[in-house]
C-alpha cells in the first residue's frame, strides 16, 4: 500500500508496534465505493474488496470482525478455529506477534491501544452506542496489562460540528455535558456531540493519560475518508434515498 494511502499515528509507541489507518484512495472499488473500500457488507463487489484488502500491510494476519455497535471485546489469541463469520465484536486485543487487531469505520471513532512495553495491542470501534455501553472500559479491563501502562490513539471520526444528535443520545452521556453543544439553528432539541471528548474522558477515568489523535473529520475530509453521514445527506437529495459508502480500517499489531 503506497504511503499516501494510510495514516500512521503520531504517538510514542514502542518500536515493535505497527499501527495505521487506511484512507479511501489507492484501491480498486468503483464509485460510490471509490476506491479503497475494505468492507464486504456495504454492497461493493466482493472480488474488488478482497483485492483492496490484499493491499494492506500484513494483510494475511487480519481477522475481520462482524461489528454490531456492541461493547464486546475478543481476545484474538483465543479464537482458535472459530469461523470468521462468528466473530461478532466491536473490539479485540492480542499479545501475539503479527496478529492484526483492526476495526472498520465510516464516522464512528476507532481507538488503538498499546502498552508502554509493546507487549499488547487492541483496536476498538467506538460509535456513540459502543461508547455509551462501555466498549472502551470493557476492552481495557480484558487486556492483560495495567491500564496505566496503556497509551491510545484516536483515529479519524466525525467531528462535533457535523455530528448532530437528539436529546435521547445526549441523555445517555449525562456525565459528559461538555461534549455537547445545542444546535441554535433549530427549535428542536438537537445537539452536536463530540465523540473525541467522550472517549478521551473515559480513558482518563481509567488512568490512561497518554491519549493522542483526534484531529481528523471523516465528514469534512471527503478526499481522505468515507462518511456514512455525508453519504446520507447526499442520498437525501436523490430519488432512491439510500446512503451508500465504503469503510476505512484502523489496525495495529506487534512486529
Amino acid at each position: 500500500m503506497p504511503q499516501q494511502n494510510y495514516i500512521q499515528p503520531d504517538w510514542p509507541a514502542p518500536n515493535n508496534v505497527r499501527a495505521f489507518t487506511s484512507c479511501r484512495s489507492g484501491g480498486f472499488s468503483q464509485p460510490p465505493f471509490d476506491s479503497l473500500n475494505l468492507a464486504q457488507h456495504v454492497g461493493d463487489d466482493q472480488n474488488l474488496v478482497n483485492k483492496n484488502r490484499h493491499l494492506l500491510p500484513n494483510y494475511q494476519n487480519f481477522i475481520w470482525l462482524n461489528q454490531t455497535h456492541s461493547n464486546i471485546c475478543l481476545d484474538l489469541d483465543m479464537t482458535g478455529n472459530v469461523a470468521i463469520t462468528a466473530l461478532q465484536a466491536d473490539a479485540c486485543f492480542s499479545i501475539r506477534k503479527n496478529q492484526v487487531c483492526a476495526v472498520m469505520t465510516a464516522d464512528c471513532l476507532p481507538v488503538l491501544f498499546c502498552d508502554q512495553q509493546g507487549s499488547c495491542v487492541a483496536a476498538v470501534h467506538a460509535g456513540w452506542r459502543g461508547l455509551a455501553d462501555g466498549v472502551i472500559e470493557n476492552t481495557v479491563s480484558k487486556m492483560p496489562v495495567k491500564s496505566k501502562s496503556l497509551m491510545a490513539w484516536m483515529g479519524p471520526a466525525i467531528s462535533q460540528r457535523h455530528f448532530e444528535v437528539g436529546k435521547e443520545i445526549k441523555d445517555r452521556f449525562s456525565d459528559y455535558p461538555q461534549a455537547f453543544s445545542r444546535n441554535s439553528q433549530t427549535t428542536d432539541c438537537k445537539y452536536f456531540a463530540d465523540l473525541y471528548v467522550i472517549a478521551k474522558q473515559k480513558m482518563c477515568a481509567l488512568g490512561i493519560t497518554q491519549v493522542f489523535g483526534g484531529q481528523y473529520c471523516t465528514y469534512e475530509q471527503a478526499n481522505l475518508f468515507f462518511s456514512h453521514r455525508r453519504a446520507t445527506h447526499l442520498a437525501s437529495s436523490k430519488a432512491n434515498n439510500i446512503a451508500t459508502t465504503g469503510r476505512i480500517i484502523s489496525a495495529i499489531y506487534l512486529d
